[in-house]
């Protein structure tokens, strides 16, 4: 969590194996998660009040990879990665 939590994104998203979502509503968190299998959250923290903040996080850990058709996504991501 960061002010906007643009550079707490941006920072995570240079590590090696980090798929880090910057959400400010369970719709993000939901398809962060459900879709591109983000293992890691970013939230503004000047930006999302408290309560919005505790939903979103609740909505994105109980929310699992779907997987099927959407790890073909993550799979390119991977190797885009790997190559760089």
């Amino acid at each position: 969590m960061c002010g906007s939590g643009l550079g707490i994104s941006m920072s995570a998203n240079k590590c090696k194996g980090i798929r880090c979502a910057l959400c400010s509503s369970n719709y993000d968190a939901r398809y962060s998660r459900l879709h591109n299998n983000a293992n890691v959250l970013a939230m503004g923290g000047r930006t999302t009040g408290v309560e919005v903040a505790r939903e979103i996080l609740a909505t994105y850990i109980n929310t699992d990879f779907e997987g099927g058709r959407h790890q073909r996504r993550i799979d390119k991501m991977m190797a885009l990665e790997n190559k760089n």
